[in-house]
Protein backbone atom coordinates (compact mmCIF):
# COMPACT_ATOMS: atom_id res chain seq x y z
CA UNK A 1 0.00 0.00 0.00
CA UNK A 2 1.37 3.69 -0.89
CA UNK A 3 1.82 5.50 2.66
CA UNK A 4 -0.24 8.53 3.34
CA UNK A 5 0.91 11.87 4.26
CA UNK A 6 -0.12 13.29 7.70
CA UNK A 7 0.17 16.60 7.41
CA UNK A 8 -0.72 19.39 5.18
CA UNK A 9 1.80 20.75 2.28
CA UNK A 10 2.54 24.25 2.96
CA UNK A 11 2.33 26.19 -0.46
CA UNK A 12 2.48 29.56 1.57
CA UNK A 13 6.03 29.23 2.27
CA UNK A 14 8.57 29.50 -0.16
CA UNK A 15 12.10 29.01 0.22
CA UNK A 16 14.50 30.26 -1.94
CA UNK A 17 16.27 27.69 -3.65
CA UNK A 18 19.41 28.14 -4.94
CA UNK A 19 21.40 25.07 -7.34
CA UNK A 20 24.63 24.16 -7.83
CA UNK A 21 25.48 21.79 -11.01
CA UNK A 22 28.23 19.43 -11.04
CA UNK A 23 28.96 18.95 -14.67
CA UNK A 24 31.19 16.04 -14.35
CA UNK A 25 28.61 13.95 -12.89
CA UNK A 26 25.16 15.70 -13.94
CA UNK A 27 24.04 16.28 -10.49
CA UNK A 28 22.43 19.09 -8.63
CA UNK A 29 23.07 20.46 -5.39
CA UNK A 30 21.12 22.61 -3.01
CA UNK A 31 21.31 25.59 -0.78
CA UNK A 32 17.34 25.73 1.00
CA UNK A 33 16.71 29.14 2.50
CA UNK A 34 14.04 29.32 4.85
CA UNK A 35 12.01 32.30 3.40
CA UNK A 36 11.96 33.87 7.25
CA UNK A 37 15.31 33.78 8.60
CA UNK A 38 18.67 33.06 8.06
CA UNK A 39 18.57 29.60 8.54
CA UNK A 40 19.22 27.13 5.44
CA UNK A 41 19.70 23.71 4.38
CA UNK A 42 21.93 21.72 1.87
CA UNK A 43 20.68 19.06 -0.02
CA UNK A 44 23.00 16.20 -2.03
CA UNK A 45 26.40 18.04 -2.01
CA UNK A 46 29.26 16.71 -4.45
CA UNK A 47 32.87 16.15 -3.06
CA UNK A 48 35.27 16.26 -6.69
CA UNK A 49 36.96 13.25 -7.79
CA UNK A 50 39.45 12.67 -10.25
CA UNK A 51 39.28 8.69 -10.76
CA UNK A 52 42.02 8.04 -12.74
CA UNK A 53 44.48 9.86 -10.48
CA UNK A 54 42.75 8.95 -7.31
CA UNK A 55 42.50 12.52 -6.01
CA UNK A 56 39.72 14.76 -4.52
CA UNK A 57 39.05 18.03 -4.28
CA UNK A 58 36.50 20.52 -3.06
CA UNK A 59 35.76 22.90 -5.56
CA UNK A 60 32.28 22.02 -5.96
CA UNK A 61 31.84 21.95 -2.13
CA UNK A 62 33.78 25.51 -1.92
CA UNK A 63 31.15 27.17 -3.78
CA UNK A 64 27.94 26.06 -1.29
CA UNK A 65 30.50 27.04 1.39
CA UNK A 66 31.51 30.08 -0.51
CA UNK A 67 27.78 31.16 -1.11
CA UNK A 68 26.83 30.47 2.61
CA UNK A 69 28.79 32.72 4.04
CA UNK A 70 28.33 35.66 1.50
CA UNK A 71 25.10 35.26 2.49
CA UNK A 72 25.86 35.20 6.17
CA UNK A 73 23.24 32.13 6.54
CA UNK A 74 23.21 29.70 9.46
CA UNK A 75 23.49 26.06 7.67
CA UNK A 76 21.09 23.56 9.72
CA UNK A 77 20.71 20.54 7.97
CA UNK A 78 22.93 18.51 5.49
CA UNK A 79 20.53 16.47 3.68
CA UNK A 80 21.16 13.10 1.67
CA UNK A 81 18.28 12.04 -0.42
CA UNK A 82 19.59 8.51 -0.80
CA UNK A 83 23.05 6.99 -0.92
CA UNK A 84 24.56 8.01 -4.41
CA UNK A 85 25.62 5.99 -6.85
CA UNK A 86 27.17 8.42 -9.36
CA UNK A 87 29.33 10.80 -7.18
CA UNK A 88 30.44 10.83 -3.46
CA UNK A 89 29.17 13.32 -0.99
CA UNK A 90 30.86 16.59 0.32
CA UNK A 91 28.56 16.54 3.32
CA UNK A 92 31.30 16.10 6.54
CA UNK A 93 33.61 18.54 4.08
CA UNK A 94 30.76 21.10 4.67
CA UNK A 95 29.53 20.41 8.16
CA UNK A 96 33.12 20.78 9.17
CA UNK A 97 33.66 24.33 7.74
CA UNK A 98 29.96 25.27 9.06
CA UNK A 99 28.32 23.10 11.18
CA UNK A 100 24.56 21.69 10.74
CA UNK A 101 23.20 17.62 11.20
CA UNK A 102 23.62 15.24 8.28
CA UNK A 103 20.59 13.42 7.60
CA UNK A 104 19.67 10.48 5.78
CA UNK A 105 16.82 8.03 5.51
CA UNK A 106 16.79 4.75 8.59
CA UNK A 107 16.69 2.74 5.64
CA UNK A 108 20.43 3.81 5.45
CA UNK A 109 20.95 0.53 6.98
CA UNK A 110 19.76 -1.64 4.85
CA UNK A 111 22.21 -0.10 2.19
CA UNK A 112 25.37 -0.56 4.49
CA UNK A 113 24.44 -4.20 5.13
CA UNK A 114 24.46 -4.68 1.59
CA UNK A 115 27.56 -3.06 0.44
CA UNK A 116 29.46 -3.57 3.79
CA UNK A 117 29.54 -7.10 2.82
CA UNK A 118 30.39 -6.48 -1.65
CA UNK A 119 33.18 -4.04 0.02
CA UNK A 120 34.25 -6.78 3.02
CA UNK A 121 34.28 -3.07 5.06
CA UNK A 122 34.76 -5.68 8.52
CA UNK A 123 33.61 -5.30 12.04
CA UNK A 124 35.06 -1.93 12.28
CA UNK A 125 32.01 -0.48 9.74
CA UNK A 126 29.42 0.65 11.83
CA UNK A 127 25.80 -0.99 9.84
CA UNK A 128 23.76 0.85 12.04
CA UNK A 129 23.49 5.19 10.16
CA UNK A 130 25.77 6.08 13.23
CA UNK A 131 28.07 7.84 10.96
CA UNK A 132 24.82 10.28 10.26
CA UNK A 133 23.36 12.70 12.99
CA UNK A 134 19.71 11.96 11.64
CA UNK A 135 17.98 8.88 10.15
CA UNK A 136 14.45 10.24 9.15
CA UNK A 137 11.74 7.90 9.39
CA UNK A 138 9.19 8.34 7.13
CA UNK A 139 6.73 11.34 8.09
CA UNK A 140 9.25 12.96 10.06
CA UNK A 141 9.54 16.64 10.35
CA UNK A 142 12.17 19.02 11.06
CA UNK A 143 12.91 22.78 11.23
CA UNK A 144 14.99 24.68 8.93
CA UNK A 145 14.54 28.18 11.15
CA UNK A 146 10.62 28.44 11.14
CA UNK A 147 10.06 26.59 8.17
CA UNK A 148 8.89 22.95 8.63
CA UNK A 149 10.16 20.33 6.51
CA UNK A 150 8.94 16.43 6.36
CA UNK A 151 10.88 13.68 5.38
CA UNK A 152 8.67 11.02 2.97
CA UNK A 153 10.25 7.60 2.11
CA UNK A 154 10.36 7.52 -1.75
CA UNK A 155 12.13 3.94 -2.26
CA UNK A 156 12.58 1.72 -5.63
CA UNK A 157 15.81 3.43 -6.44
CA UNK A 158 17.31 2.13 -3.76
CA UNK A 159 15.77 1.22 -0.66
CA UNK A 160 16.92 4.91 1.51
CA UNK A 161 15.57 6.76 -0.93
CA UNK A 162 13.86 10.01 0.92
CA UNK A 163 12.40 12.90 -1.03
CA UNK A 164 12.02 16.38 1.33
CA UNK A 165 9.70 18.72 1.52
CA UNK A 166 10.43 22.24 2.07
CA UNK A 167 7.54 24.62 1.66
CA UNK A 168 6.22 24.65 -1.52
CA UNK A 169 9.84 22.88 -2.54
CA UNK A 170 10.28 19.01 -3.12
CA UNK A 171 13.62 17.63 -3.48
CA UNK A 172 13.31 14.48 -4.93
CA UNK A 173 16.62 12.67 -5.65
CA UNK A 174 16.13 10.35 -7.84
CA UNK A 175 12.75 9.18 -7.81
CA UNK A 176 12.04 11.49 -11.01
CA UNK A 177 13.80 13.54 -13.37
CA UNK A 178 12.53 16.18 -15.54
CA UNK A 179 9.36 15.15 -17.38
CA UNK A 180 11.42 14.83 -20.95
CA UNK A 181 14.36 12.59 -18.51
CA UNK A 182 11.70 10.11 -17.04
CA UNK A 183 12.56 8.07 -14.18
CA UNK A 184 15.91 6.60 -12.64
CA UNK A 185 16.74 2.88 -12.77
CA UNK A 186 15.14 0.83 -9.98
CA UNK A 187 17.87 -2.38 -10.81
CA UNK A 188 20.55 -1.76 -7.86
CA UNK A 189 20.12 -4.14 -4.56
CA UNK A 190 17.08 -3.38 -3.08
CA UNK A 191 15.63 -1.66 -6.12
CA UNK A 192 11.97 -2.04 -7.35
CA UNK A 193 10.37 -0.87 -10.52
CA UNK A 194 7.00 -1.75 -8.70
CA UNK A 195 8.30 0.24 -5.67
CA UNK A 196 9.15 3.11 -7.42
CA UNK A 197 6.11 3.44 -9.36
CA UNK A 198 3.85 3.86 -5.89
CA UNK A 199 6.44 5.81 -4.40
CA UNK A 200 6.20 8.69 -7.40
CA UNK A 201 3.16 8.18 -6.73
CA UNK A 202 2.93 9.63 -3.31
CA UNK A 203 4.91 12.37 -4.47
CA UNK A 204 2.50 13.40 -7.61
CA UNK A 205 -0.43 13.26 -5.24
CA UNK A 206 1.29 16.58 -3.82
CA UNK A 207 -0.50 20.01 -5.11
CA UNK A 208 -0.15 20.61 -8.40
CA UNK A 209 1.69 24.19 -8.12
CA UNK A 210 4.11 22.04 -5.67
CA UNK A 211 7.92 22.75 -7.19
CA UNK A 212 10.06 19.82 -8.17
CA UNK A 213 13.86 20.08 -7.63
CA UNK A 214 15.58 17.24 -9.67
CA UNK A 215 19.03 15.67 -8.40
CA UNK A 216 20.13 15.25 -11.91
CA UNK A 217 19.50 16.40 -15.58
CA UNK A 218 21.29 14.74 -18.83
CA UNK A 219 19.78 17.19 -21.12
CA UNK A 220 17.74 14.66 -23.57
CA UNK A 221 18.05 15.36 -26.96
CA UNK A 222 20.52 18.38 -26.71
CA UNK A 223 18.73 20.86 -24.89
CA UNK A 224 19.80 23.21 -21.58
CA UNK A 225 20.12 21.81 -18.57
CA UNK A 226 16.64 22.14 -16.49
CA UNK A 227 16.61 21.36 -12.98
CA UNK A 228 12.81 22.71 -11.56
CA UNK A 229 9.43 21.71 -12.49
CA UNK A 230 6.17 21.19 -10.97
CA UNK A 231 3.78 17.94 -9.91
CA UNK A 232 1.42 18.87 -12.70
CA UNK A 233 3.71 18.99 -15.32
CA UNK A 234 5.73 15.81 -14.12
CA UNK A 235 1.59 14.28 -14.28
CA UNK A 236 0.90 15.66 -17.65
CA UNK A 237 4.37 15.05 -19.00
CA UNK A 238 6.53 12.96 -17.85
CA UNK A 239 7.77 10.52 -20.58
CA UNK A 240 7.38 7.50 -18.43
CA UNK A 241 4.85 7.99 -15.60
CA UNK A 242 2.39 10.56 -16.74
CA UNK A 243 -1.48 10.52 -16.22
CA UNK A 244 -2.65 7.22 -18.05
CA UNK A 245 0.26 5.31 -17.86
CA UNK A 246 -0.45 2.02 -15.05
CA UNK A 247 2.19 0.47 -12.96
CA UNK A 248 2.42 -2.94 -15.02
CA UNK A 249 2.99 -0.83 -18.12
CA UNK A 250 5.53 1.03 -16.23
CA UNK A 251 7.30 -1.88 -14.75
CA UNK A 252 7.52 -3.47 -17.77
CA UNK A 253 8.96 0.05 -19.42
CA UNK A 254 11.28 -0.10 -16.64
CA UNK A 255 12.98 -3.78 -16.29
CA UNK A 256 13.31 -3.72 -19.95
CA UNK A 257 15.39 -0.20 -20.06
CA UNK A 258 17.04 -1.52 -16.95
CA UNK A 259 18.56 -4.41 -18.50
CA UNK A 260 20.48 -2.12 -21.32
CA UNK A 261 22.15 0.39 -18.68
CA UNK A 262 25.84 -0.29 -17.67
CA UNK A 263 27.13 0.50 -14.03
CA UNK A 264 27.31 4.16 -13.21
CA UNK A 265 30.96 5.20 -13.69
CA UNK A 266 31.57 6.57 -9.58
CA UNK A 267 29.52 3.51 -8.86
CA UNK A 268 32.24 2.00 -6.71
CA UNK A 269 34.06 5.05 -5.11
CA UNK A 270 30.45 6.65 -4.39
CA UNK A 271 29.53 3.61 -2.31
CA UNK A 272 32.19 3.11 -0.38
CA UNK A 273 32.41 7.23 1.05
CA UNK A 274 28.58 7.35 0.97
CA UNK A 275 27.63 4.82 3.06
CA UNK A 276 30.18 6.30 5.60
CA UNK A 277 28.27 9.66 5.57
CA UNK A 278 30.90 11.00 3.28
CA UNK A 279 33.77 9.82 5.04
CA UNK A 280 36.51 8.04 3.71
CA UNK A 281 37.38 4.68 4.72
CA UNK A 282 40.05 4.68 7.60
CA UNK A 283 43.82 4.80 6.23
CA UNK A 284 45.41 1.63 5.81
CA UNK A 285 48.80 1.00 7.84
CA UNK A 286 51.03 2.87 5.77
CA UNK A 287 49.07 6.15 6.30
CA UNK A 288 47.28 6.05 2.66
CA UNK A 289 43.57 5.55 2.18
CA UNK A 290 42.37 3.29 -0.43
CA UNK A 291 38.92 2.22 -2.22
CA UNK A 292 38.64 -1.23 -3.00
CA UNK A 293 37.93 -2.49 -6.50
CA UNK A 294 36.00 -5.80 -6.46
CA UNK A 295 36.80 -7.97 -8.91
CA UNK A 296 34.34 -10.15 -10.45
CA UNK A 297 31.06 -9.29 -8.44
CA UNK A 298 28.64 -9.42 -10.94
Amino acid sequence: MQARNTWEMDLSCKPEVVPFFDEDTNTFSYVVRDPGSRACAVVDSVLDIDYAAGRLSTDGADKIIDYIRQHTLQLVWIIETHVHADHLSAAPYIQDALGGRIGIGEQITTVQEVFGKVFNAGTDFARNGSQFDQLFTDGDSYQVGGMQCHALHTPGHTPACMSHVMGDAVFVGDTLFMPDGGTARADFPGGDARVLYRSIHRVLSLPGEARLFMCHDYMPNGREVEYQTTVAAERAANIHVHEGITEDDFVAMREARDATLGMPRLILPSLQVNMRAGHLPDADSNGTVYLKLPINLL
